[in-house]
């Protein structure tokens, strides 16, 4: 680790750092880049160059090239540097060789979702340096505050479809200059220029507000997430236990650094902080690293979701097998525990291909309370509901089947005792169990039409003087 005061200088230098990426697009559609033709050379003076002619190109001419014949495309532009052109050598040309005819490469194949065609730089000097950032796969792909450029002198292809109504980015430089605002952007998309270097279903829109968050912004390209993997060919490992970070299309040998965060911690501090203190070391300098901001979805027991919460996720790729990046993690997290405080770091924990992590502070207890919390809230409801239901707030269904009365559960403990045998009921009731032990009461237990009680067998059966239990017709 630097402890060196100039280190430290350069640190403070970086604070206040915008957090907005420059995301560079690497093809092009120059007539110099041997790339772009199908024999691997740029044509010289005994070539015939062909293009395809159903298909529209823009190309850009940096030099003068001498041609035998050139077969032009239906809808096309070659864009000229000063001094660029071309013309036609008489007879042969001795530093050409034997004449061929070559052909400029298909270019609608080319897609702005493609995480393979885009390099990241924190800053423009890095961009022009060849300092680019590791990013998982969403964030390879222009983020919606990011600044997009194409090389100054270039051209290009791009099919920009999505599965969104439009590619919001901060700005767009293509030859040079730079767009930041919707309506001059869409102005240069209807030009002729636009029309053939932009293609595709969804449009480019500049002007999109930066991020205003110290601690970093959403990239936004989670709604392309199949759209940005489809392009994506995940390597085999052999690491012990591979991880998928968040945004990222594969798995990884390595390292997953998580960062929780209060008021007051800056991303791109942090970002410059951890390259200047740690990827300078000879020992790391084969890892690469990305850091972006992702929001871990909350479950109540880990079933039930309640939200989102924001944290720092640092993702430490090691080749294969995974072997350095344990270390980069540990250091990391050392320096967390003396100086998170101070950067408005709460706490960070990680998980490792190699097996290795630590678990997150306060995880049992988070579990403990959630699943107390769960119970609360499942007691508080049984509550509410039988007491609306006491008061008459809340009638139950009465297609629901009724509950057996406590008279009826009585009746058919009686049926099970006959059936196994006598039932002890503790004591005898001389009234109901054993009507011969009464007392000798004259006439209580006459027969006879005008009496209103009768005992059998049975129970005790009540007559009602009002009616004849001999009478039959109602209606009478």
């Amino acid at each position: 680790m630097l402890k060196t005061p100039d280190a430290l200088l350069l640190f403070f230098c970086l604070i206040g750092a915008a957090d907005a990426l420059l995301k560079q697009w690497i093809p092009d559609t120059n007539y110099e880049n041997k790339t772009n033709w199908d024999t691997g050379a740029v044509p010289c003076g005994n070539d015939i160059v062909q293009f395809l002619s159903g298909r529209k190109v823009s190309v850009f001419v940096e030099d003068a090239h001498a041609v035998q014949e050139m077969v032009l495309p239906n809808d096309g532009e070659f864009i000229l540097n000063k001094r660029a052109g071309f013309y036609v050598v008489s007879g042969r040309d001795p530093g050409c060789g034997v004449g061929v005819t070559t052909q400029f490469k298909d270019t609608d194949s080319l897609k702005w979702f493609n995480p393979a065609l885009w390099q990241a730089a924190a800053t423009q000097d890095d961009l022009q340096r060849g300092n680019f950032l590791f990013s998982v796969h969403e964030e390879s792909v222009p983020c919606h505050y990011d600044d997009v450029v194409f090389k100054e002198l270039s051209s290009f292809r791009v099919d920009t479809t999505a599965d969104e109504s439009s590619v919001p980015v901060k700005s767009v430089s293509v030859l040079g200059k730079k767009f930041e605002s919707r309506s001059e952007f869409s102005q240069y998309l209807s030009s002729r220029s636009g029309q053939l270097q932009f293609h595709g279903s969804t449009a480019v829109t500049a002007g999109s507000p930066e991020c205003g968050d110290p601690s970093g912004c959403d990239c936004g390209n989670s709604m392309n997430n199949l759209r940005i993997c489809i392009y994506v060919d995940c390597p085999s490992l052999s690491c012990k236990k591979p991880l998928l970070p968040a945004g990222h299309c594969c798995h990884v040998c390595g390292a997953i650094v998580t960062i929780h965060y209060a008021a007051g911690f800056n991303l791109q501090t942090y970002r410059q902080r951890i390259h200047h203190l740690f990827l300078i070391q000879p020992q790391y300098k084969s890892l690469q690293l990305g850091m972006s901001k992702v929001f871990r979805s909350q479950r109540l027991l880990g079933i039930i979701p309640f939200g989102a919460s924001p944290e720092i996720q640092v993702v430490i790729v090691d080749g294969e097998k995974g072997t350095q990046s344990d270390g980069l993690a540990r250091d990391i997290l050392q320096d967390v525990r003396s100086h998170g405080s101070d950067m408005g770091i709460t706490g960070a924990e990680f998980q490792a291909s190699s097996g290795d992590s630590t678990d997150p502070p306060g995880g049992n207890t988070g579990m403990v309370v959630g699943a107390v919390f769960g119970v609360l809230s499942m007691i508080t409801l049984i509550t509410i509901a039988v007491v609306l239901i006491r008061k008459g707030v809340v009638q139950m269904p009465s297609a629901l089947p009724s509950l057996p009365s406590l008279r009826s559960f009585k009746r058919s403990s009686d049926v099970v005792g006959d059936l196994g045998g006598p039932l002890d009921h503790g004591y005898d009731n001389p009234i109901f169990d054993k009507p011969n032990m009464l007392p000798d009461i004259p006439g209580a237990y006459a027969t006879g039409p005008n009496h209103s009680i009768s005992m059998t067998q049975t129970g005790v059966h009540f007559v009602n003087p009002c009616y004849d239990e001999n009478e039959t017709d109602f209606n009478a």
